[in-house]
């Protein structure tokens, strides 16, 4: 009698995954860089390869895997969310932002706010850089937060569909 093994199923385009991660920013004076995002002491992540839940970079990087993986990739500066752009960063009308949002609103540097796509069918965010004196104007940064930053990239592949 015979024994057939099974291998785990791979990481392929249009997978749907069930797995753990963890985004982090850059080490900084050998001290591992702050997490952007960590599952693993929580409920595990699930999403579909190829829908633009995680960046093309990190989907290359979970391509081949296979089932039960655990992996750590360091991605160099600009690969995972491109390039900081300059001209994401932008000023934009307090009448806007009222518009948008609530009227009474105090924005102080640092917020992240969140703005609907043209289409009104998504989101995306900003940063407060400035605020401009008499508060007529609000500047943000568009880009991503790790934009041009190295990201360190830890995987536990769970489940393969």
């Amino acid at each position: 009698m015979s024994t057939v093994e099974l291998s785990a199923p791979l990481v392929q385009q249009g997978s749907f995954l069930t797995l753990h991660y963890r985004m982090a920013g850059p080490s900084v004076n050998g001290q591992p860089g702050a997490d952007i995002i960590n599952t693993f002491d929580g409920k595990p992540a699930t999403l579909s390869l190829g829908t633009g839940e995680l960046s093309p970079a990190l989907e290359q990087r979970l391509l081949g895997l296979p089932e039960g993986t655990r992996a750590t990739f360091e991605l160099p500066a600009g690969e995972a969310f491109g390039e900081r752009n300059p001209e994401l960063v932008q000023w934009v009308a307090r009448r806007l932002l009222n518009e948008l949002g609530d009227p009474g609103e105090q924005y102080k540097l640092g917020d992240v706010v969140q703005f609907p796509t043209p289409d009104g069918m998504g989101q995306y965010a900003g940063a407060v850089q400035q605020v401009k004196e008499g508060g007529d104007a609000v500047q943000f940064d568009f880009n991503h937060p790790l934009a041009g930053q190295p990201v360190v990239f830890e995987v536990h592949v769970i489940g393969v569909l």
